[in-house]
């Protein structure tokens, strides 16, 4: 892909779905790849069919995303970015169709718990679909249904639904953190703020992790993300995904990660890429 050429991005879902507007967020102007499932979206790019990948790691509400730090240091692609994207739910319905007309909506089924309180208050009952976006597109396609769906205003700005209310969702702070990712590592210094993010693998000897991750305390590098997860269904090969903030190449963070090398097997750096202007807002 040149610096000039407009990118292709692959992402999990249809149009219109959150994923996508975290795409918009990188690049307005994006040409989308919408995927069925998270191991297409990998798929994608490692065919040709897109540029870069746009993936959910980590949800504020619910956690990370699950099988993706599995995924992630299989996939052979790097993480070049980050998004943040607010999950704002909107009611949407058919032009023509109003508020009080909307007795039924479906939405994805992690999406449906978070408007609940707006749904009971207008005696709204709900079904889970497969995909939000993808319901929309549904809906747009169904001739006089009075049905409503619950997704983001850019599902109903694609599908020409009518938006009847935003802002439905219970929780005002719940937010997903997408990584940007390309089968090309880049470790230049492309932001005031840089992050790493890894994955190791600790040796097997007495109090490996806790002396793996001194080197982080000593040389004053803040970790904002560790996390296990298990390789294999094996209970003592467990791996972990970290985030750090700084560059490889800044004197404490390459202090730390050659201490880190002496009690891991396994040390491969995922990627090296800015922090989002967005990470500060998800923070606070």
């Amino acid at each position: 892909m040149s610096a000039q050429s407009t990118p292709r991005i692959a992402f999990q879902g249809a149009l219109g779905a959150y994923s996508h507007e975290a795409c918009l967020q990188v690049q307005p102007d994006v040409i989308p790849v919408p995927c069925t499932t998270f191991e297409g979206v990998i798929r994608a790019v490692k065919e040709g069919r897109a540029d870069l990948a746009m993936l959910p790691v980590e949800n504020s509400t619910y956690g990370r995303v699950a099988d993706m730090h599995r995924l992630l240091p299989e996939s052979g692609l790097h993480i070049i970015g980050e998004a943040f994207v607010r999950v704002r739910i909107a009611l949407m319905a058919r032009p023509g169709v109003k508020l009080e007309d909307i007795k039924h909506v479906r939405a994805h089924l992690v999406l449906l718990p978070q408007a609940r309180s707006y749904l009971d208050a207008h005696g709204i009952t709900s079904e889970p679909a497969a995909d939000s976006a993808g319901a929309a597109a549904e809906l747009a396609e169904t001739e006089g249904s009075l049905e409503g769906v619950l997704a983001s205003t850019v599902a109903a700005d694609i599908h020409g639904l009518n938006v009847l209310a935003t802002d439905i969702e219970d929780l005002d702070h719940n937010t997903t953190r997408f990584l940007l990712m390309s089968p090309d590592i880049d470790e230049t210094r492309r932001g005031d703020k840089m992050l790493t993010t890894f994955v190791f693998e600790v040796r097997n000897i007495p109090a490996a992790l806790y002396k793996a991750m001194g080197g982080f305390a000593t040389n004053g590098v803040n970790m904002t993300k560790l996390e296990s997860y298990m390789v294999g269904g094996s209970f003592t090969a467990t791996q972990f995904y970290a985030d750090i903030e700084g560059h490889p190449d800044d004197p404490g963070v390459k202090r730390a990660l050659e201490e880190l090398g002496y009690f891991t097997n396994m040390l491969k750096v995922l990627g090296v890429y800015p922090a989002s202007a967005g990470r500060g807002e998800a923070e606070s």
